[in-house]
């Protein structure tokens, strides 16, 4: 069975850093696309930043120039880096992944959400 496992959300100020941590576990032989999505009350969720098995990085336009989106391909997890946090980017942040296990099945799924509050 394969898990996928959020970290590192919590309370932060106005122009203030988090970094959120997202991990792969179970049963895998390579993780490929990997994302962070955020969803507030009402609203569908939408992406913030992505990456490719090669690499390759997406980010949203509120996400430009604030988030860097890195992975450790070793350790089948990503990292959202966020800077310069507006009270806007406060959501329940989602990471999402696809991934192949050891049995070449083809598989993705999304994590329990992480809650990102930014206020005074």
């Amino acid at each position: 069975q394969v898990q996928v496992v959020e970290s590192g959300g919590g309370l932060v100020q106005p122009g203030g850093s988090l970094r959120l941590s997202c991990t792969v576990s179970g049963d895998i032989a390579s993780v490929r696309n990997m994302g962070w999505y955020r969803q507030v009350p009402g609203s569908h969720r939408d992406m913030v930043a992505t990456t490719s098995g090669t690499g390759a990085t997406n980010y949203a336009d509120s996400a430009k120039g604030r988030f860097t989106i890195s992975r450790d391909n070793a350790k089948n997890t990503v990292y959202l880096q966020m800077s310069g946090l507006k009270p806007e980017d406060t959501a329940v942040y989602y990471c999402n992944a696809d991934w192949r296990t050891t049995f070449g099945v083809i598989g993705g799924g999304w994590g329990q959400g992480t809650q990102v509050t930014v206020s005074a």
